[in-house]
């Protein structure tokens, strides 16, 4: 989820430098460069998992 929409990635392209441009099934694409800096959150509290055996 990026921005609370779903995103599906429809195709992956390598360009020069070693960035990467995603192409999403909705036509919008998104290039992640060596620099790029992505931050991830949970939705869901880990503390209140299962807890394994």
């Amino acid at each position: 989820m990026v921005g609370g929409h779903r995103f599906t990635v429809a195709d992956m392209t390598e360009l020069r430098g070693g960035a990467k441009r995603l192409l999403f099934d909705s036509g919008e694409s998104f290039t992640v460069t060596r620099t790029t800096i992505l931050w991830a959150a949970r939705r869901t509290d880990p503390r209140l998992a299962r807890r394994r055996r």
